[in-house]
């Protein structure tokens, strides 16, 4: 007897070239047949998804989970839009762990440790051996890998290239928000990070954040950066489909504003860097804060954001409408001559960020024939899954894990998630609990200490060859 059969969605599977009205049968957590009209008395538990599209579990290779996002909530939030599997782009990764075992909501969750000078990391220029050692702990911690938080938190160009160095040498993962010291957050930052990276492979994180018409028009910055990326293959990439970006509004001592990409945000709308241009910021409806709503994230601005961000004395997580649509909508559908997308996946830059919407913006790329529904499959799931290293995640191959997504193509909503085979999202609510933290054998014994499941990966893998539909 299969444990569970969902019956007469399409289904869609990119890795197996697969598109039909069909049936999905799973056994022990795994996919264990894909077929046309299966038994239904085969099968302990049929649920019947006509109508809808079936598709392996969307992964979101690029999301904030963190506490200091705005709330505990991340989790619920990047599993209410549909997503199975996530890659939290920051940390700390001591604040989610913590936060998994009441705000978990049954997904499956990677954790990169950011090197941020002042918070994670003493300084923004450290050595070799001092970054060694801070990859050592975030690994032995429980992350997958770790991150430079370039375009927020630069670490001069020499420590930036040094973090990718020891990342590949020490087998992690290493992810790099383009910006350094001398280099910001934009076309300039990101030929810079491929420049210092001296060809060794590294995930670019939003490529999409690096044209929003700093140095040219947004459009050729995109085009240029597509470029970028075709003469560099090693290199991984995302990009996401939100107007909105996420930084921190914190201000020092002398009232500046801390974060580089606020920085940016206020230059963009021609107000001062600093605590006066935050505050205009506000009244001008340009900035929204991000605050806990309970049970969720969310947005606001004008007055009441003011005064939000003024009783949190500056620290608080905030957005701006800062992606232009070209840039976004051209990067989404770009591809290699030999047919590959040029960036690799679609992601959210989400999580406790109020901008989950792989699936809802992801669609209507799709209505508009910019996609199909098997590349928004390819770029929703496949892709990611190879990214990552997770080679049983991503198709639906009997044996593969049941992480599947189920959504209705004409709202452009999920109507059902599983993951293992057990159900996440259900009815429009959480059923889910808890985590799995995807990690690698160094890290398995301080997750489970904490009494959370783990998933092990190997990122020391050399990155997978691009695919196409």
């Amino acid at each position: 007897m299969w444990d569970l059969l969902l019956k007469g969605a399409t289904v869609v599977d990119p890795l197996n070239h697969f598109e039909a009205v069909a049936d999905v049968a799973i056994e022990n957590g795994k996919i264990a047949e894909v077929g046309a009209d299966l038994p239904a008395g085969s099968a302990r538990v049929v649920e019947d998804f006509s109508g809808k599209v079936l598709q392996p579990g969307v992964i979101d290779c690029h999301v904030h989970l963190a506490e200091d996002c705005g709330s505990p909530y991340g989790m619920r939030m990047v599993a209410m839009a549909g997503v199975t599997t996530c890659m939290d782009m920051a940390g700390p990764i001591d604040n989610i762990l913590k936060i998994i075992p009441e705000y978990g909501s049954g997904i499956n969750c990677a954790i990169l440790q950011y090197a941020a000078p002042g918070l994670t990391i003493e300084s923004n220029n450290p050595d070799l051996e001092r970054l060694r050692r801070f990859t050592d702990e975030a690994v032995t911690a429980g992350a997958y890998g770790v991150k430079i938080l370039g375009g927020h938190f630069p670490l001069t160009p020499e420590s930036s290239a040094n973090v990718i160095r020891v990342a590949n040498e020490k087998g992690v993962y290493s992810a790099w928000h383009a910006g350094t010291t001398e280099n910001g957050s934009n076309l300039k930052g990101m030929k810079e990070a491929i420049e210092l990276s001296d060809g060794l492979p590294f995930h670019l994180a939003h490529i999409n954040a690096y044209c929003r018409g700093a140095v040219m028009d947004n459009l050729e910055e995109a085009k240029q950066a597509a470029q970028l990326l075709i003469k560099n293959p090693q290199i991984y990439t995302e990009s996401y489909l939100s107007p909105k970006n996420g930084t921190r509004l914190m201000c020092d001592s002398e009232g500046n504003a801390v974060s580089h990409v606020t920085r940016n945000c206020l230059r963009q709308v021609q107000l001062p860097e600093n605590k006066e241009g935050i505050e205009k910021a506000f009244l001008a409806n340009k900035v929204w804060a991000i605050y806990d709503a309970g049970g969720y994230s969310d947005l606001m601005t004008g007055v009441d954001g003011l005064q939000y961000w003024q009783k949190n004395k500056t620290d608080v997580s905030a957005m701006f409408n800062a992606n232009p649509p070209m840039p976004r909508t051209y990067l989404a559908q770009a591809k290699r001559d030999d047919g590959t997308f040029v960036v690799d996946s679609i992601a959210t830059d989400g999580g406790g960020l109020p901008r989950n919407v792989i699936i809802d913006h992801g669609l209507s790329l799709v209505r508009m024939g910019i996609l199909s529904v098997s590349e928004f499959a390819l770029k929703s799931s496949l892709n990611p899954a190879r990214m990552m290293h997770l080679h049983n995640k991503g198709h639906l191959t009997p044996g593969a894990d049941a992480d599947i997504t189920i959504y209705d193509l004409m709202t452009q909503k999920p109507v059902a998630t599983f993951v293992n085979g057990q159900p996440v999202l259900k009815n429009g609510q959480i059923v889910g609990r808890s985590a799995t933290v995807i990690c690698s054998e160094r890290g398995v014994k301080a997750v489970k200490d904490k009494g959370i499941a783990t998933y092990v990966a190997d990122p020391s893998e050399a990155f997978p060859t691009r695919l196409k539909i």
